[in-house]
């Protein structure tokens, strides 16, 4: 059973972790200030809350969540409607981040650890600077660590310091992901209804859609699901020694063989469908996250993506993003 330890170092309520600091101040400058300029208009909000004011009725519509079916008013007027209710615009959001050792990978400068890192760090500033806390579970090969909801962006450096301390701890392999437990203890750990943004690339044994199920059900979350070009389709490399880093086996490979290369990418294909089928099941939005992606359309996407959510009001069913072409969105149920 693995041990949830405190943050190992909180950043001082002014200044902060230099090495933290310093990368902090660089996403502001090539990110956020990027983001300023383009999150307007019906780019408002990321997360939306769950009140419990009634503003209006309107008929059901595809994907509409059943349980806000208002059955008075459908039995009256012989048509389904649904309960729009005034939404919270302060909530909790909580980053579940996997910082196992398949995360070191990547096959270029940029490693899926550092993807997770950045997007989790330049998220949580977007968050706090409209006054929503955010808080953080980091899962790893040896113990687990919560940092606990805060605001502001002293807040944010000790949640990236946490981040850069763990991601050196954490570079042999471990065994495998055991991804269950941390769905698992986050069910314990975040009562409150929050948004949930899990980041992850769910190499992990079979058992965790059942956990991530029941985490939909109270909460709004979002799978982040971080993969590196490698991952999909292997190219002519010649005889190339590969390394499983959850388990450490080791083995040699011709990439120049074609056949291979073929059932490599098959192998990949058929992950692809049951992700999106273990997604779809445990009804959660979801979105790819790539090692070669630009941070700010990454974050676009994701504002797209829920603000698409916020209009249809569809907790639950297809999204549009669904339609975009293959290798950008997954589904969501």
């Amino acid at each position: 059973m693995k041990k949830s330890q405190p943050d190992p170092a909180a950043a001082p309520a002014t200044g902060g972790p230099p090495v933290a600091d310093a990368t902090l101040r660089r996403l502001e400058w090539k990110v956020l200030r990027r983001l300023d300029g383009l999150l307007q208009g019906d780019h408002r909000t990321l997360m939306r809350g769950g009140g419990m004011d009634l503003s209006d009725l309107r008929s059901y519509q595809f994907s509409d969540d059943v349980r806000q079916i208002d059955w008075n008013v459908t039995a009256r007027l012989q048509e389904p409607h649904v309960r729009i209710y005034t939404e919270d615009r302060e909530m909790t959001a909580w980053f579940l981040i996997d910082l196992s050792a398949s995360m070191d990978f990547g096959s270029s400068r940029q490693r899926k650890r550092d993807t997770a890192e950045q997007f989790a760090t330049v998220l949580s500033r977007l968050l706090t600077r409209s006054g929503n806390r955010v808080g953080a579970m980091i899962h790893g090969t040896d113990s687990d660590t919560t940092v606990p909801p805060g605001q502001g962006r002293p807040h944010v450096l000790r949640l990236l310091h946490t981040l850069q301390t763990r991601r050196s701890a954490n570079q042999r392999a471990g065994g495998a992901t055991q991804l269950e437990d941390l769905l698992r203890r986050a069910a314990g750990v975040v009562r409150k209804r929050s948004t949930i943004f899990i980041l992850s690339d769910f190499f992990s044994p079979e058992g965790w859609d059942r956990p991530l199920a029941q985490l939909a059900q109270r909460h709004d979350v979002l799978a982040v699901r971080l993969l590196d070009p490698l991952e999909i389709e292997l190219p002519d490399l010649g005889l190339l020694p590969i390394r499983d880093a959850e388990t450490g086996e080791q083995m040699l490979v011709d990439t120049h063989d074609p056949a291979f290369r073929r059932r490599f990418a098959s192998i990949a294909a058929q992950r692809e469908a049951d992700l999106r089928a273990a997604f779809q099941k445990a009804g959660v939005d979801t979105m790819e996250l790539s090692t070669e992606d630009d941070l700010v359309d990454a974050l676009m996407r994701l504002s797209d993506m829920r603000n698409r959510r916020g209009r249809t009001h569809a907790p639950s069913g297809l999204p549009g993003h669904l339609h975009h072409p293959p290798g950008r969105h997954l589904g969501a149920a």
